[in-house]
């Protein structure tokens, strides 16, 4: 089964060409758990994770831009090959700006996704800002898009299959999968 997204929408989507995405209360649930050695844990959904490989393989920009700083992050932006990881920003439209003016990408080919007032102004100034519906209700106001997902649980696969649908690649991104067995 797959999401009925309105045209006009999936007009909006058609022209990203990168998708910035916050992690806390987007790539994971938004809790903050620590060991009892004071080690910060989060919890990243391997359906995002895919999605974002895919994503990439269809010729869009991942990036990532969060406030926290976490070698968790970093490790596991590492190993889904995201080429953008800006930490410790809180202000994500300043950081966007700055990734995107080395890129030749305008506003309208931009896709933020984001949970909370940090990533408002961002999400604003994105031509396709996507949120989740563990978000702040400010945030869900402005946004474009608010997933059926929860944040850390597939709201980003979720927004992946969105641009892909949106670029004409979601069939043939699945196609490999759907294979008759041999």
């Amino acid at each position: 089964m797959t999401h009925q997204w309105p045209n006009s929408l999936l007009t909006k989507a058609a022209r990203i060409r990168l998708i910035a995405l916050d992690v806390d209360g987007i790539m994971s649930d938004g809790k903050l758990y620590f060991s009892a050695n004071g080690d910060e844990l989060k919890a990243f959904n391997i359906l995002d994770g895919l999605g974002l490989k895919q994503l990439m393989a269809a010729g869009i920009t991942v990036a990532v831009i969060t406030g926290r700083q976490s070698p968790l992050t970093e490790k596991r932006m590492r190993d889904l090959g995201i080429p953008h990881l800006m930490q410790g920003r809180e202000d994500k439209k300043v950081a966007l700006q700055e990734l995107v003016s080395t890129m030749d990408i305008g506003p309208e080919a931009i896709a933020y996704m984001g949970d909370d007032l940090p990533d408002l102004p961002a999400l604003r100034f994105a031509g396709l800002g996507i949120t989740v519906p563990n978000g702040y209700w400010l945030v869900q106001q402005h946004a474009d898009y608010c997933t059926h997902a929860r944040g850390g649980e597939g709201a980003v696969r979720e927004a992946c299959d969105l641009l892909l649908t949106a670029h004409g690649k979601l069939d043939s991104t699945l196609a490999p999968y759907l294979e008759p067995e041999a």
